[in-house]
C-alpha cells in the first residue's frame, strides 16, 4: 500500500489513492495513509451480523470516497461473490507466488518444501475463486541455497513493491483489463 501511495505522488501517474480501508483497526497502513493525508476507515467484520452486511458497508465507504478501483494489500479475508462481482475488473490483489502455483497461504514455506528453484509474486484481477483471477504482472525471484521463508519473502517483497504500482498504472490507464 505504501508503494502505491508513493507511486501515485507522481504527477503523471493515472491513479490517485483516495482512501485506505482495513478490517483491523491496528493495521499500520492506516497510520501510513493518514500521515499522507489519505482518508482511512476501519471495519471489524466481527461487529457485523453477516459477511454481506460487512461487505455492503465496505462498498458504501469505498463509494463515499469515489473509488474507481480496489487494490487489496494484506487484506486477509475471502470476499463474497456479490462484493467481488460489484468490483469486477476493478479489483486487484498482490499474491506472494507465481500463480497459479501456491494459491492461498504459506506460499514461501510450500515453495521451499517442494524444492522450487524460483518463486515470485503476481498481481491479478480478483474473481470469486481464491487466487484464480487472470494475472496482470508477475515477477520471478530465484530460490537460493539456504533460503528460509523469511529471506525468500524479503526478496519477493522488493518485487511486490515494484510490480503492484505498475499493475495499477496499467489498469487505470486502460492497458490492462479483465477480458
Amino acid at each position: 500500500m505504501a508503494a502505491l501511495i508513493e507511486a501515485a505522488r507522481a504527477p503523471d501517474y493515472p491513479a490517485e489513492i483516495v482512501g485506505v480501508l482495513s478490517n483491523r483497526a491496528a493495521a499500520p497502513g492506516l497510520q501510513t495513509a493518514a500521515a499522507n493525508g489519505i482518508a482511512t476507515a476501519s471495519l471489524a467484520q466481527s461487529k457485523f451480523p453477516s459477511r454481506d452486511m460487512f461487505e455492503d458497508t465496505m462498498t458504501q465507504v469505498l463509494e463515499s470516497w469515489g473509488a474507481d478501483y480496489v487494490c487489496l494489500a494484506g487484506f486477509m479475508r475471502i470476499l463474497g461473490e456479490d462484493f467481488v462481482n460489484r468490483w469486477q475488473g476493478r479489483m486487484i490483489n498482490i499474491h506472494p507466488s507465481l500463480l497459479p502455483a501456491y494459491k492461498g497461504l504459506n506460499t514461501h514455506e510450500r515453495a521451499l518444501a517442494d524444492g522450487a528453484t524460483e518463486h515470485g509474486c503476481t498481481v491479478h484481477f480478483v474473481t470469486p475463486g481464491l487466487d484464480e483471477g487472470p494475472a496482470i504482472l508477475q515477477a520471478r525471484v530465484p530460490v537460493l541455497p539456504g533460503d528460509t521463508p523469511d529471506t525468500l519473502s524479503a526478496r519477493i517483497l522488493v518485487e511486490e513493491h515494484r510490480i503492484y504500482p505498475e499493475a495499477l498504472r496499467m489498469l487505470a490507464s486502460g492497458e490492462a483489463a479483465l477480458a
